[in-house]
């Protein structure tokens, strides 16, 4: 497969597993894909309105104690709490207990749009799968899955918030770090995988380099994330329109914090340009709401507007305020009527979400 290829398909529907199964060649080619050129068909209705509604010793568990303490000391602000660790990063999305459901529940979304799949990259499926990592892994819930079908491998999810459960495979552990900052690992990854961190990262092609490091010859890395600003293929989506200008201004606040929304455009290109080879890309549609006519498309819309529209202010919030300046009385005021927009049916707006991946050379 030469290097950049962009994979384009129609998603066909299915139902979705329990568990998420490896890709074989066959399922591969029968992997969900719902390409970016593809036009979807909104629903006929006169209802434009969507329902989705020793002392050595004793120095050192000190230090540990000192050091999960404060990890564990969240930032509180507007109502929503955040990551301590490190407050310099410029992470701006809450860890409080309705980002974590927001997050379990954009889980059960990419399950929808891969058809269970929970990776793409085709991995050697005649031999066990080698150590993963899962960077940025939030509430594990991804690590947790993939553990649980490849009790083999030994997998790692790192974030910089501890929010992720005690009881989990006897393979996967948890660690709390920054994963921008130079790697220290002994030992080297057969797959690393990276899902949502669009705006979460502030040089990409430094990380695709030392995700190339990590990698045993021939291993995989695999991304998978949105990508603003949102589309719309019929003209519906006016300048004006607030979810527009909330597209606008999440690209604007994300760039003022050296790190875009956009960032997954550009993906493809900078892996390739990191060193590794076989890159592939496939870009998928969720529709804002339940506007496309297909039932496929239409349950997509269902989670998308629970997972972005439910999780409006948490997405916003910080973001308005420390980059734009903005008040929280203006930014929920604004919101409302965001959240306006993206529950009408007559406005037929989607949001790209790429998966790219590529492979460390043999």
């Amino acid at each position: 497969m030469a290097d950049g290829e962009v994979t384009t398909q129609q998603a066909p529907v299915a139902a979705v597993n329990e568990k998420a199964s490896s890709p074989t060649p066959s399922a591969k080619l029968a992997a969900a894909a719902a390409a970016e050129s593809q036009l979807l068909t909104a629903e006929a209705t006169d209802d434009d309105v969507a329902d989705d509604d020793s002392a050595l010793g004793d120095d050192a568990a000190s230090s540990t104690a000192s050091m999960r303490s404060s990890i564990l000391a969240y930032r509180q602000e507007n109502g929503r709490t955040y990551h301590s660790y490190k407050e310099s990063i410029g992470y701006v999305l809450p860890n409080d207990a309705s980002e974590q459901e927001r997050l379990d529940l954009q889980h059960h979304l990419f399950a929808l749009t891969f058809n269970g799949k929970l990776f793409h990259c085709p991995v050697d499926s005649d031999k066990p799968i080698g150590r993963t990592l899962d960077i940025g892994t939030g509430t594990g819930v991804w690590a947790i899955d993939f553990a649980d079908e490849h009790p083999e491998t030994e997998v790692i999810g790192i974030d910089i918030s501890p929010i992720q459960p005690s009881f989990v495979p006897a393979n996967l552990s948890f660690q709390v770090d920054d994963l921008e900052d130079e790697w220290t690992f002994s030992y080297k990854f057969d797959l690393i995988f990276a899902r949502m961190m669009t705006g979460s990262i502030g040089d990409w092609p430094k990380l695709f380099k030392q995700s190339l490091d990590g990698l045993a010859p021939g291993g995989w890395m695999e991304c998978q994330d949105i990508c603003f600003p949102l589309r719309c293929d019929d003209g519906t989506v006016k300048e004006d329109s607030y979810i527009q200008q909330w597209s606008d201004l999440m690209i604007k606040s994300t760039t003022i914090f050296g790190r875009t929304g956009e960032s997954a455009s550009m993906y493809k290109q900078q892996m390739i340009d990191a060193g590794f080879v076989n890159v592939t890309e496939v870009v998928y549609k969720w529709p804002m709401n339940r506007w496309p006519a297909d039932p496929y498309y239409k349950d997509l819309g269902f989670w998308c507007f629970h997972n972005i529209g439910g999780g409006l202010s948490g997405l916003s919030m910080a973001l308005f305020t420390r980059a734009l300046g903005w008040s929280s009385e203006e930014v929920e005021v604004f919101l409302s009527n965001v959240r306006n927009d993206m529950k009408n049916k007559a406005i037929h707006a989607w949001w790209p979400i790429h998966v790219v991946y590529g492979q460390k050379p043999e």
